[in-house]
């Protein structure tokens, strides 16, 4: 008898740890992919740049940086799942037309900025492999279009996690740089093993700055909320939704360690300055070998398809909830049109900006980087203004760690922000 109700009781616990199982993997993909798409290709190179210049100390940033997006993005899925709504249609429904435009138009150039960088990326590093870069680009915007209007949203989803697989590339590069694993993971509590000159102090504020703005993104917070809302999930599954909220950020900056690391074991220790990201994969071959170098350029090539995807689509849910219109991947393309025909013209506007002849994306790196970052704080503003709100999320509400620290930390992103325009502008 004891027997029979043991087994039964076994039994019974491993039913129901199957059925959370089943739950978690039922949630799992909007999280993951809003912040793996934080290393999109502008995202990779801003890595690599800061793994170039500043070694390992800038790996003590990284570990804030995943505490704030998995706080932040953590708050904008339990916003949506709880009130069944966008944040972008929240904030125009309780804040106005007037925000809502204002928001929505540096939403729209900055992130027009980064699908360029990330299609330029994509162009260089064809040229780098030895590849036809116009073919190359051609069939990379075609598979795009074929994959946002003619698939639904649980094939995106599904791809989108596939993409994000390819980022393994990254820690097979940062293995092979043999680093010095000790003063990396060190690095991680507080950051040392460099002289703290005027000018490397300069540096880390600046690239700091790039590397918050590049992994905590406007785009980031708005597409979160929008792409959980298109998978139609509801809050009784908001535990399961959490954890897969903190999971994401947790392996998107483990990549992006590994990608820091790689150029910091190589570039750095060897003081060979990075002016432009795509450049890594070629600057660290002499380091790591071929295969290493190569894998890091097929990784710029997925993570340019990863933004080019995931971008646009966060600008078109926007537009979409900002202005009431119908958005959604598993609607056809005449009855969410304004949201597919954005997708296309955001594509198609970044493909003429990168053949201007002599452009130089250095101004665009900037100018994007600046706006994403006065645009951030006044985004966190109405997402910690709502998710706090009793009336809106009842026993759902902000608690106090999560309201105090995404408050201080907007306050401290108003500052830096500051500092950076004042040092690009005056050229400090």
């Amino acid at each position: 008898m004891n027997n029979a109700l043991t087994l039964l009781r076994e039994k019974w616990m491993a039913n129901r740890w199957m059925r959370r199982l089943i739950l978690l993997f039922s949630v799992f993909g909007p999280a993951t992919i809003a912040a793996m798409a934080d290393n999109d290709a502008s995202g990779v190179a801003t890595y690599s740049i800061a793994g170039a210049t500043l070694g390992y100390p800038i790996l003590f940033l990284l570990v804030i940086v995943t505490i704030l997006l998995a706080i932040t993005q953590e708050m904008g899925m339990r916003l949506t799942l709880v009130a069944r709504r966008g944040l972008a249609d929240l904030i125009r429904e309780k804040y106005g037309i007037k925000v809502s435009l204002f928001i929505f138009a540096g939403l729209l150039i900055s992130n027009l900025g980064t699908i360029a960088l990330d299609l330029w990326i994509a162009k260089s590093t064809s040229q780098m492999l030895g590849l036809p870069v116009i073919p190359v680009l051609l069939l990379l915007l075609l598979f795009i279009f074929l994959l946002v209007t003619r698939g639904n949203y649980k094939f995106v989803q599904s791809m989108m996690l596939i993409v994000s697989l390819f980022y393994l590339m990254y820690v097979i590069s940062a293995i092979k740089a043999m680093p010095d694993w000790g003063l990396a993971f060190g690095n991680l509590l507080y950051p040392h093993g460099v002289e703290w000159t005027k000018e490397y102090t300069r540096n880390y504020l600046l690239i700091g700055m790039g590397v918050l703005g590049t992994t905590i993104t406007p785009w980031g917070q708005f597409f979160i909320s929008s792409f959980a809302f298109d998978k139609k999930m509801d809050k009784g599954k908001i535990i399961y939704s959490q954890l897969e909220t903190y999971w994401g950020a947790l392996i998107t900056d483990i990549f992006s360690f590994f990608m820091i690391v790689a150029t910091a074991a190589t570039l750095f220790v060897h003081h060979i300055p990075l002016l432009s990201g795509e450049q890594a994969a070629l600057a660290i071959e002499p380091f790591t070998g071929k295969l290493a170098g190569l894998l890091f350029a097929l990784g710029m090539l997925n993570a340019s398809l990863m933004g080019l995807v995931i971008i646009p689509l966060s600008t078109a849910y926007a537009f979409s909830e900002f202005f009431g219109l119908s958005g959604s991947l598993d609607t056809g393309f005449q009855k969410s049109k304004t949201f597919y025909t954005l997708f296309i013209l955001q594509l198609a506007l970044a493909a003429v900006i990168i053949f201007i002849p002599n452009i130089s994306l250095v101004p665009l790196t900037e100018g994007t980087q600046i706006l994403s970052a006065m645009i951030l704080p006044l985004v966190f503003y109405y997402l910690i203004k709502l998710t706090s709100s009793k009336s809106l999320m009842g026993e759902y509400v902000n608690n106090r760690f999560q309201k105090n620290f995404t408050s201080w930390a907007s306050v401290f992103i108003v500052i830096a922000s500051a500092f950076t325009v004042a040092a690009v502008i005056f050229n400090w």
